[in-house]
């Protein structure tokens, strides 16, 4: 009876994650609620992994998964960015700062449609909600200073944020990285990604992160294309 509350609990602590999160985001700290974004993405990595290999997957722990990413990968990415926009705000309308919460009610929409597209078993619709949340972290994390300091600042990180929020609801087919045999063939996309990855971080380090989501937005929007 027990094994069946453990990937609930895992499910908890991407939650609590998700919290700290967004404690240290509203704190200021953009590095450490980064950093418990990731934690966060790790829980979420295991949660349904575990409860396949104990069979004990449910309904509940379906509509868990989806709280615990909205606050982690949609609350928490969206606080990072209200406070990086706060200090902009004797140049902007006191308003702008809190559109930034828009993206965390677009990344609840995108994981009820999840919950119920039967379509994304092999690959996602639309982009997923821990993409999101890693490439805002990281893209502020690593590049906040410098963006800070551009000529309307506010409205490009705004438009980001409707970009973003889009790309979570659209329709835009994305692969996942998921395997069904280790050949090139069938998997060029997945294996082309996997081999920039690296020299990506190895270059650009945090904000590499956020590189390699826009590269792999680019990547399925042409892999799209080209299956057409």
């Amino acid at each position: 009876m027990f094994k069946k509350h453990i990937p609930n609990s895992i499910t908890c602590l991407n939650l609590i994650s998700g919290c700290i999160a967004t404690y240290w985001a509203f704190q200021g700290d953009a590095q450490l609620a980064l950093l418990f974004i990731v934690i966060g993405a790790v829980f979420d990595f295991f949660d349904g992994m575990v409860a396949r290999l104990l069979h004990v997957s449910s309904p509940i722990g379906k509509e868990l998964d989806s709280l615990a990413d909205d606050i982690t990968f949609g609350f928490a990415p969206s606080a990072i960015v209200f406070n990086f926009l706060v200090p902009l705000t004797t140049h902007l309308s006191p308003i702008i700062p809190y559109l930034a919460f828009i993206m965390a009610a677009f990344s609840a929409l995108r994981l009820a449609k999840f919950n119920l597209d039967k379509r994304q078993a092999l690959g996602f619709i639309g982009l997923p909600t821990p993409a999101n949340a890693l490439f805002w972290g990281a893209l502020l994390v690593g590049l906040g200073e410098e963006i800070a300091t551009l000529p309307y600042a506010g409205y490009l990180i705004l438009a980001g944020v409707l970009i973003s929020s889009y790309l979570l609801v659209s329709e835009i087919p994305m692969f996942a990285l998921k395997f069904k045999s280790w050949g090139w063939q069938g998997n060029e996309v997945k294996y082309i990604f996997l081999l920039t990855c690296i020299p990506l971080l190895l270059l650009l380090e945090v904000s590499g992160l956020a590189a390699i989501i826009a590269w792999y937005v680019i990547l399925s929007v042409a892999n799209t294309q080209l299956a057409k």
